[in-house]
């Protein structure tokens, strides 16, 4: 975009949970030349983002691109990967919305709930998982809706510990917590995980991105009916070519790329650490200005900080005052809002 263009609109910094800030360098990157989906070019651009991705994501296993915001990926773990009955794991919006994309999609499903702002804790899920006849379990990395950060690694442990729980397909959504966030799929033996590009990848929304390991694509190819655009079959398929089935958001491709360069000169650790530096400063302002935090601070976000309303403060207002300083923050989600 040209800066005459860009300067003509004000700009009104993003303090969110998603869509979030996006750089200069980045919204420049989306303006190269357009370029078609089979040409070389868009070849060697998506040959280049998949060996970054994997690293980003702490992976061996493939990356799958979608053009889509992270709901898509939800119904692409889903209908891939759940062949009789899944348990969600619930304790906020975005986990309970997870089990609608599940059963609007004809899975049979159990759900286990934390109160929101309480995490989901090991032997809740195990618990219910000894009943018997799951071979799926889904929950959120990073609930959004309340900033807080539920225990993967335990969680994944207890069920891999159990009986028959080498066979269960963990599915994470970790939108607002990868890159962010530390999350391991493959040290810590996690399926799925996925995420989107407008939380802590800081991109413009409208890319989906999940990586999935060899035994969840082994279990996808049992599976009927998995649908088409996010059919994990037929996305490997292409991803072995370095391109996609339909034409990708190419544009945001291009932002990928760099984006993905930077993330890796900083290295995960250095994200990761970085982040909850903030996080911690975030706190700390609002602590000593008399705001309590929704979650336990042992499971608080290092991405996403939930500040109670403590003082009655009529968010609308404040944001309309914010704008005039050009910055504006979230005010709430699903029954927290205000």
């Amino acid at each position: 975009m040209s800066d005459s263009i860009r300067n003509s609109q004000k700009h009104i910094k993003l303090f969110l949970p998603g869509p979030t800030e996006v750089s200069e360098e980045i919204l420049d990157a989306q303006g190269m030349w357009m370029i078609g989906h089979r040409m070389p070019e868009c070849i060697e651009l998506f040959g280049q983002i998949q060996p970054k991705l994997r690293q980003v994501f702490r992976t061996q296993y493939r990356v799958y691109v979608a053009a889509s915001s992270g709901t898509g990926m939800w119904e692409a773990a889903s209908r891939n990967c759940v062949a009789k009955k899944v348990l969600h794991c619930t304790n906020g919006s975005f986990g309970e919305r997870w089990v609608e994309v599940s059963e609007s999609n004809g899975k049979e499903v159990a759900v286990v709930e934390a109160e929101w702002g309480q995490p989901i804790l090991p032997e809740m899920v195990t618990a219910k998982l000894a009943e018997g006849g799951f071979d799926a379990v889904a929950f959120v990395h990073n609930e959004t809706s309340v900033g807080i950060t539920n225990p993967v690694k335990e969680i994944a442990a207890a069920i891999r510990n159990m009986p028959g729980g080498e066979d269960i397909t963990i599915m994470v959504d970790s939108v607002s917590g990868m890159s962010g966030a530390q999350i391991e799929p493959d040290e810590w033996d996690l399926d799925i995980v996925l995420t989107s590009s407008q939380k802590a990848f800081a991109l413009p929304p409208g890319l989906a991105l999940a990586s999935v390991s060899d035994k969840a694509l082994a279990k996808a190819k049992t599976i009927p009916n998995r649908g088409y655009y996010f059919d994990f079959v037929t996305l490997e398929k292409y991803l072995t070519k370095d391109q996609t089935p339909a034409t990708p958001a190419i544009s945001l491709l291009y932002a990928l790329n760099v984006q993905l360069d930077r993330m890796l000169a900083e290295t995960m650790e250095g994200r990761w650490e970085r982040h909850l530096a903030m996080r911690d400063r975030t706190v700390a302002w609002a602590k000593s200005r008399g705001f309590n935090t929704l979650t336990d601070a042992a499971y608080a976000s290092p991405t996403v900080t939930t500040v109670e309303n403590t003082h009655n403060l009529n968010i609308s207002d404040l944001n309309k005052f914010l704008r005039t300083r050009g910055m504006i923050i979230s005010n709430g989600y699903g029954s927290l809002k205000d």
